[in-house]
C-alpha cells in the first residue's frame, strides 16, 4: 500500500459565488507552477478533510480542492435550493 505524502497546508483558500444563494469553499496547495489537477470529494454531504491534500506530490502537484454546495465550508450548509446534479457539474 502506497503511503501518503506529508501534510501540507493550503497557499490560498476562500469562498466562490456560483449562484445568487450559494458559495463554494475552496482550497489550493502544493506547486502553483505544478500540474493542475482538481479534486472531488465523495457525496452527498461530504466534504473535504485535510488527508485530501496529501494524496498528490506537492512537489508536481497544483492541487485545487473544493466543498461541493451544500457541503462542508460552503454556504448555506445542506441548502437543496439550486443544488441539483447539473448544478454540481455546472460548478
Amino acid at each position: 500500500m502506497k503511503t501518503l505524502y506529508p501534510e501540507i497546508e493550503p497557499f490560498d483558500s476562500g469562498m466562490l459565488k456560483v449562484s445568487h444563494i450559494h458559495e463554494i469553499y475552496y482550497e489550493r496547495c502544493g506547486n502553483p507552477d505544478g500540474i493542475p489537477v482538481v479534486f472531488l470529494h465523495g457525496g452527498p454531504g461530504g466534504g473535504l478533510i485535510p488527508m485530501y491534500r496529501q494524496f498528490f506530490d506537492p512537489a508536481a502537484y497544483h492541487v485545487i480542492l473544493f466543498d461541493q454546495r451544500g457541503s462542508g465550508k460552503s454556504t448555506p450548509h445542506a441548502e437543496l435550493k439550486e443544488n441539483t446534479t447539473w448544478d454540481l457539474i455546472n460548478d
